[in-house]
């Protein structure tokens, strides 16, 4: 059994979270503000499909990617030479989340909500969630989106509409929060994927000390500017 959240009170412990499901917190609450702020300071995050409850994971072990430790290949940096591409930041933040929600090939639904766009979108107005966008031809054709604390980041889905385009949209992010001294990427759980930029596991302890330490670094608030990005 797994608590459910009434309104103001307060997570149960990471290690009370079941390891089958490998993760699953709590149920219920709400997607406020101050609750998605208290649960990524606190290494949770929501997942859950339209009709059902709020669910609260904290997976052990945690899949996670160091800025330092990105790892590009040569074909996909031949790509990223050729700069078709335009990145955009913030730019349209919605339209991310949008088609990251749309079904895709051997999926019958999406976790990604009406319910959890408006709450994200939210997060955004405030400064909190980003979209990292890759144009071309002045069309959106891949990107991501995520919330930061700190010196943290926390991937929660990209999607692409062309060959490689949320691969940019990831590599040149990365580049950047190494740039900005941001220490770790959360990116939840493992793909292989993420593994091939040099992603990896992390016991959920070492997950939660190196967050704890790295959410007491400065804000990046507001509205983001990557360094080869014009200034709107």
């Amino acid at each position: 059994m797994i608590p459910w959240l009434v309104p103001h009170a307060p997570f149960p412990p990471l290690e009370t979270a079941l390891a089958t499901p490998n993760g699953l917190l709590a149920a219920g609450g709400e997607l406020s503000p101050d609750r998605l702020i208290e649960a990524y300071r606190s290494g949770i995050f929501p997942w859950f499909n339209e009709g059902e409850p709020i669910l609260w994971w904290s997976p052990d072990p945690r899949m996670v990617i160091l800025p330092s430790e990105l790892r590009v290949s040569r074909s996909l940096n031949k790509i990223l030479k050729k700069r078709d591409y335009e990145i955009r930041v913030d730019h349209a933040f919605s339209r991310v989340m949008q088609a990251c929600a749309a079904p895709r090939k051997g999926q019958s639904g999406t976790w990604i909500n009406p319910e959890m766009i408006s709450a994200y979108t939210v997060l955004h107005e405030i400064g909190l969630a980003h979209s990292v966008e890759t144009w071309m031809d002045d069309e959106l054709v891949g990107g991501l989106y995520g919330v930061s604390q700190g010196g943290m980041f926390f991937g929660e889905s990209m999607f692409s509409h062309r060959p490689n385009a949320s691969k940019i949209a990831f590599v040149q992010m990365m580049r950047q929060l190494q740039r900005w001294g941001f220490g770790m990427v959360d990116c939840q759980m493992k793909t292989a994927h993420l593994a091939s930029f040099g992603a990896r596991e992390i016991p959920r302890i070492e997950f939660s000390q190196r967050l704890a330490e790295l959410i007491g670094h400065p804000d990046r608030g507001g509205e983001w500017h990557f360094d080869d990005q014009p200034v709107e």
